[in-house]
């Protein structure tokens, strides 16, 4: 079952930025990052190729 996100286009918040950056550098997951934003993983994708940021693909 996916999870339900009712956050459907709302605006990033300068602290949810700032939380990826973060989370990103410390070598996270897309899905861990998207559930501790409560975003979805797309939208998580889509903000850090917006901020040319890498986020570590699990094997």
């Amino acid at each position: 079952m996916k999870d339900h996100f009712e956050r459907h286009r709302q605006a990033w918040t300068t602290d949810e930025i700032q939380k990826l950056n973060r989370l990103a550098g410390k070598g996270m997951s897309l899905k861990a990052i998207a559930k501790s934003l409560t975003r979805s993983e797309e939208s998580t994708k889509k903000r850090a190729k917006e901020d040319k940021l890498t986020i570590r693909k699990v094997r």
